[in-house]
């Protein structure tokens, strides 16, 4: 056939004649194929077939006058031309000779599916598609469910004139792409019949933080243009890759999403959408398995390429197997990792400040403006530049005013979204998945939005005065003294991670327990056993999609740890277990049956003494499952142990034992297990715990406060609280010399360093092994480092 070429007829060199979404299919197709990847035969018109059309309809220089005083500033001026051209070739006829080859090559794609009439996906593939500087995705149009030839010889004209969409005018006009220097190819792909299934979208990197250690999946019920587009929120999967390629079921984070709607086939419409049930939108929409199959494939497709990759999949309800319907070259965060720069927003006063609705963070930036709600494409002219776009949620053709905007906020929408998409790639923050931002947000209302506090993204009302820090980090060389960085929430692991470090000093396990468990460890472990507890209904509220409270706090606790190992790894990282002081853990759902009341908790039941007491003994055993879920499933071996406030070193025997059971042998593939040095028994006796734990990890604010007999959350005293006294220098100056004389690690992770050049000087002089550092912090004392040690 002159103008078609099958799959099977090419390959990624083939862009300039079929685009690179049917290039890419056609490479897939014949190099993955016999390596077991599943990807639906199909076919594509050439760009020849494109430039026919023209041609013979005398309408090329038609197009061209309509465009010659375009203003894409003027949405109203960019609606009327678009349209124009639309309407012209709308009203053109398809070529005798490309309409016959179309019908010919559709029965022979039926015939090989055994159908006499096969439904497939009409997709467009524009010729300067997916190039690495530039994506085009998108910005045509997709037709599903076509299973006649008079369908898809008409979804092919509207996929020609759709080359010339608002969005798609507009977004060739602000690259300096030539209108009549990009083709359109038309793709033809049969359906995978995850109408009646799940699908969704993969990428090979980390579309947030950049990492290309991770894969993300995102899934939803039914066809897959719900995910792509935003009208879902879809559930989400991060997947280790380090750990994946050596075997390991390296699941390091699942969130489940709403899902509230799915897409159908459809006898009229050719598809519908419908509510999904509570059961689906409380459920996961693929398993594990699924979930490692897909991350593999994404694996083979990222090598076949050499770069990290987009990638739609979808799985057929008929036959259960997992199917590759598109790829595509990741371009954002590829072009982001070549930088050597790291810039840091933080708000710069927050105390005060009122949330209006929180989602999704997109990126890690802050914008502040005029509310500016908009809910259809007939209200662009009301968008002014530098308002935030507010949206049920956004499509292509939103582009036009997405670029004017200084944020933009959605109600529905994953992290794979368009809205999201397009917000990394003309570099706004964007907050996705709000549910509610249309309703409690409005018109001219000043906002700002932050994506510069982790996972979760925050409107707030007013315009918060923020800062920007930009470090050079390509010329930093490695200091003797190691520096790592302390961190609590593992949602901003993977950004902390970009900063020059040497691990993770401190990851508190207690903070991952309060914000993804929230009930009292201790009424799960009741709830378990099928007993009734206070707060029950509302910790099972919490819970959804689990049903067993043990699986429901091992999975969580896991995943937290697990964010934070795979941040950082191979590089250390040392967890502390639970340091919840008694009124702390009152507070937690569940909490006021298993706590006493104490005058003083920061010295009561706390730490060790809690472990191998009958109370909560169960509780910790949990959590050395959880840990070893991290180190053997998810292959994370880069984790050590850290057990705080260990009064006696028979207090570290029990404790020890008790991790030993739970098969987390100290010793055993690198396997250390610390104590945290914060009270001064620790250091007086430091030749005796040392026999018992693999080194110390200095807490200077408890080593300060029983140092100098000071209740550090006593205003009345708090003057007295100072890491710098001579007394408590002398502590740190014994321990660093007990732990170099045994040849054990040694190392800091309270504030002390974080707070005074002095302390940090006086560490590195004494010879201490590493500092951890709050990463606000890191830099500024990075640098005390450099000197001193240059000196």
């Amino acid at each position: 056939m002159k103008y078609i070429r099958f799959f099977n007829e090419l390959n990624i060199d083939d862009i300039s004649i079929v685009g690179g979404k049917n290039a890419s299919l056609g490479e897939m197709y014949q190099n993955l194929t016999p390596k077991g990847v599943n990807i639906p035969n199909g076919f594509a018109t050439t760009s020849d077939a494109y430039w026919l059309l023209l041609e013979e309809n005398g309408i090329k220089n038609k197009i061209a006058s309509i465009l010659s005083d375009l203003n894409i500033n003027d949405t109203n001026n960019l609606q009327e031309r678009g349209l124009k051209v639309r309407t012209l070739i709308l009203n053109s006829h398809l070529p005798k000779v490309l309409a016959d080859e179309l019908i010919e090559a559709y029965k022979t794609l039926s015939g090989e599916y055994k159908k006499n009439a096969v439904d497939v996906a009409v997709r467009s593939s524009g010729t300067a598609e997916d190039l690495p500087d530039a994506s085009f995705a998108g910005q045509q149009e997709t037709f599903l469910n076509v299973s006649t030839k008079e369908e898809l010889l008409e979804c092919v004209l509207k996929c020609f004139a759709s080359l010339f969409t608002d969005r798609a005018i507009s977004y060739r006009t602000s690259r300096g792409f030539d209108h009549f220097k990009v083709a359109l190819s038309v793709g033809v792909q049969k359906m995978v019949r995850s109408d009646i299934s799940s699908s969704g979208i993969m990428f090979s990197i980390d579309t947030e933080s950049g990492s290309e250690n991770l894969i993300l999946i995102n899934s939803i019920w039914g066809l897959g243009e719900n995910v792509v587009s935003g009208r879902v929120n879809a559930d989400e999967f991060f997947i280790f890759k380090p750990t994946l390629k050596e075997g390991k079921k390296a699941i390091i984070k699942r969130s489940l999403g709403s899902k509230k709607e799915k897409m159908l086939y459809d006898e009229k419409s050719r598809t519908i959408d419908i509510a999904t049930t509570k059961e689906e939108q409380n459920s996961f929409s693929i398993t594990d398995n699924e979930v490692i199959e897909l991350a593999k494939i994404a694996v083979i497709i990222e090598n076949l390429y050499n770069r990290p990759m987009d990638i739609e999949w979808a799985k057929d309800g008929d036959d259960g197997k997992l199917y590759i319907v598109q790829a595509r070259p990741e371009t954002v965060k590829n072009r982001e990792n070549k930088s050597m720069t790291s810039r840091r927003y933080s708000l710069d006063g927050i105390k005060d400040a009122k949330i209006l609705t929180s989602g999704r963070a997109i990126g890690d930036k802050i914008g502040s403006g005029k509310v500016s709600i908009i809910n259809k494409t007939s209200e662009f002219q009301r968008f002014n530049d530098g308002d935030i776009l507010v949206a049920d949620s956004t499509n292509p053709d939103w582009e036009p005013i997405m670029k004017k905007a200084s944020a933009v906020i959605t109600n529905r929408g994953s992290r794979t979204c368009h809205a999201a998409i397009v917000a990394r790639e003309i570099g706004v923050p964007a907050v996705v998945g709000c549910t509610n931002a249309t309703e409690v947000l409005r018109d001219r209302q000043k906002v700002t939005v932050s994506c510069a506090q982790g996972d979760e993204g925050y409107v707030y009302e007013g315009e918060i005065p923020f800062s920007v820090k930009t470090l050079d980090i390509k010329n930093l060389k490695p200091t003797k003294t190691k520096l790592y960085v302390n961190v609590g929430n593992p949602a901003e692991a993977f950004h902390f991670a970009k900063l020059p470090n040497d691990g993770v000093g401190l990851a508190r396990m207690e903070f991952i327990m309060s914000n993804s468990i929230k009930a009292h460890p201790m009424a799960l472990v009741a709830m378990h056993k099928n007993q009734k507890v206070k707060d029950e209904e509302e910790i099972h509220s919490l819970m959804t999609p689990y049903t067993d409270t043990k699986e429901f706090f091992l999975q969580k606790l896991s995943e937290g740890i697990g964010m934070i190992a795979a941040a950082f790894y191979p590089k250390p990282v040392i967890i502390r277990t639970s340091d919840f002081k008694s009124n702390e853990y009152r507070n937690m759902l569940g909490g006021l049956e298993y706590e006493a009341v104490e005058e003083n908790p920061m010295i009561g039941f706390r730490g060790a003494s809690r472990y191998y007491d009958e109370s909560y003994r169960e509780a910790f055993e949990w959590e050395c499952e959880a840990l070893k879920r991290v180190r053997d499933e998810m292959g994370l071996k880069n984790i050590k142990i850290m057990i705080p406030f260990v009064r006696t070193p028979e207090e570290g025997k029990k404790v020890i034992e008790i991790i030993n059971k739970k098969e987390l042998h100290q010793g055993e593939n690198g396997l250390e297990i610390y104590a945290m040095c914060e009270i001064p028994a620790n250091v007086i006796l430091a030749d005796k715990f040392l026999e018992v734990f693999d080194g110390y990890s200095i807490g200077s604010n408890d080593l300060t406060q029983l140092t100098l007999g000071v209740d550090r959350e006593s205003a009345k005293i708090s003057h007295i609280f100072d890491e710098r006294n001579e007394a408590v220098k002398r502590m740190l100056q014994m321990a660093i010399k007990a732990c170099k004389e045994r040849g054990k690690y040694i190392g800091i992770c309270g504030q002390a360093p974080s707070d005074y050049p002095e302390i940090t000087q006086f560490l590195v002089q004494e010879g201490i092994d590493s500092i951890s550092l709050n990463p606000d912090s890191l830099f500024k004392m990075r640098q005390v480092v450099t000197d001193l040690e240059n000196r």
